[in-house]
């Protein structure tokens, strides 16, 4: 089996990955039944599953697939509470795009 690409991306990266798994780290800002409005560099509609527990004001990971009106549909999510540093999460997301070799399978 080939092993499945999840990028570290923020919102202005998803344009390059429609229809493509990602990994999304942000603020979730406000839930609204089955979605969610993640804030990383631009508010972010998530899709959610049945499994997801996010709170409004702690940060997320999610990994989801982008659709193309840019939402996410949740694959997985991941509550990772509020103390989170937002800058280093943003610094992790560039190196990976500055040297995506090392980090994103080119299959």
């Amino acid at each position: 089996m080939e092993p499945i690409s999840t990028p570290r991306v923020s919102c202005r990266h998803l344009d390059s990955f429609i229809g493509k798994n990602v990994l999304v780290v942000g603020q979730v800002i406000q839930l609204r039944g089955e979605t969610a409005l993640i804030e990383t560099e631009g508010q972010l509609t998530c899709l959610l599953n049945r499994e997801a527990h996010l709170t409004p004001g702690n940060f997320a990971q999610v990994i989801g697939k982008v659709n193309p009106d840019l939402s996410v549909k949740v694959l997985n999510s991941l509550d990772l509470g509020a103390n989170i540093d937002a800058n280093g999460v943003q610094s992790v997301i560039d190196v990976t795009h500055r040297y995506p070799n090392l980090f994103v399978f080119q299959g």
